[in-house]
């Protein structure tokens, strides 16, 4: 019945919001806590979600995905641990994925929850010790995090990052930051230790904010913030997505890409001391972490889509019975999975998915929602074929470039 009203309530409220996940077994972990009326206690009721690389021993880190305000961005992020591509820059750097979503009541109820002060900080911490606990890995307490946010879950990291700079290996903040809210003085505000400024961020806004009445003009506090924080010498950058407005469009591409170089630098061989970042490359007054990011940020700030020349890994697991295909499959690092191609005897037979799921970004195999999660959590890697007799199938993986994997073959 939960499941049900929660589908309603998704489609209702908004065409791409995702659909409600499953239930979580291992890899996936879930717990919820309920709203408190107690002052600086939990104001709304949120759900985390946990995803564990299979067979990891020790985790490194943990990579957060935020959603921003309103009751459908709440709901989206149900699927947001379920995402094949961020699931594969957690598995490639031995981190778990977590995916809060909060069950908001009204779209004005946001504050309840974005200043982490307000309870969510306390929540977020919470659901870690409660996560080291039943998946037993203990070290889920302590080692560092990378934060993404959009919108109200960027407000959300921007003053995390006052509360725990020493366990942020980086953030991505995609439409939003408290930045300007505190300088104004609409919120209290927040300490700033000489540690804020030592961790590795950057802005993406899209143009069409510009003529958005909620959200425009485009990013001027993020600009504020950005200004401030390099004039203290801190690595941070901004850059600009020229297909989208408030929602996410591609930037995932550009996200994955900046935590991957942010990774690379700042996680620690051993113990949780995350290292600092090294000089990076200075293009107009942004640091990038490096000139393979570089590149990657010049290009998607011409094109909002992903960039990627090499395709990605092929299907694995291929097994034929009862006239059913099955296999497993990882998304591309650099562009995510698009679908699959579905041959028989060496002769294609078939694309999936058949039918586009959403109609905003790049087309995935899962679908995509403004809020940057999947709009189908796990759509099921099968394709029914009724041809008589033997066969020889293959299954080959495209990413979101449109690059296509080498064959996984099967005999029945």
């Amino acid at each position: 019945m939960i499941r049900a009203a929660l589908l309603v309530l998704a489609v209702a409220l908004a065409s791409q919001a995702a659909e409600p996940p499953p239930v979580a077994v291992p890899p996936y972990y879930s717990v919820r806590y309920e709203a408190s009326e107690v002052p600086g206690e939990l104001g709304v009721a949120v759900t985390h979600t946990l995803w564990i690389p299979p067979g990891v021993k020790a985790l490194r880190g943990v990579i957060v995905h935020q959603h921003g305000c309103g009751i459908s961005s709440g709901i989206s992020g149900l699927t947001a641990a379920y995402d094949l591509n961020w699931q594969a820059l957690a598995k490639k750097w031995d981190c778990a994925l977590l995916g809060p979503a909060y069950h908001l009541k009204k779209d004005t109820e946001c504050r309840k929850w974005c200043d982490p002060r307000n309870g969510s900080d306390a929540a977020f911490q919470k659901a870690l010790a409660y996560f080291a606990a039943e998946a037993q890995h203990p070290e889920l307490t302590t080692v560092p995090w990378c934060l993404w946010g959009h919108s109200g879950g960027g407000f959300w990291s921007s003053l995390m990052l006052t509360l725990h700079p020493e366990r942020i290996a980086a953030i991505f903040f995609r439409s939003g930051s408290a930045y300007a809210i505190w300088q104004r003085g609409e919120i209290p505000k927040p300490t700033l230790t000489p540690a804020v400024y030592e961790v590795p961020f950057m802005f993406i806004g899209g143009v069409k904010e510009a003529q958005d009445k909620s959200h425009g003009p485009a990013r001027i506090g993020d600009r504020a913030m950005l200004k401030d924080w390099r004039e203290h010498g801190a690595p941070g950058g901004i850059a600009s997505d020229p297909l989208s407005g408030h929602e996410c469009g591609d930037s995932r591409y550009l996200a994955i890409a900046f935590f991957d170089a942010c990774l690379a630098q700042r996680l620690p061989e051993s113990g949780q001391t995350l290292r600092p970042v090294g000089k990076g490359v200075t293009i107009d007054n942004s640091w990038l972490p490096d000139a393979g990011f570089a590149k990657t940020w010049a290009s998607y700030n011409q094109t909002g889509q992903p960039s990627d020349d090499t395709p990605p890994p092929a299907p694995t697991h291929v097994v034929f019975a009862n006239n059913q295909l099955a296999w497993n499959a990882e998304a591309d690092l650099e562009s995510g999975l698009a679908g699959f191609i579905i041959e028989r005897d060496g002769k294609e037979i078939a694309r999936l998915p058949q039918k586009t799921v959403g109609k905003l970004g790049t087309p995935l195999f899962q679908g995509l929602n403004g809020g940057d999660t999947p709009i189908i959590a796990q759509p099921p890697m099968t394709f029914k074929d009724n041809a008589d007799g033997k066969h020889e199938y293959a299954v080959r993986s495209v990413n979101a470039a449109g690059l296509i994997s080498a064959p996984a073959t099967t005999m029945p």
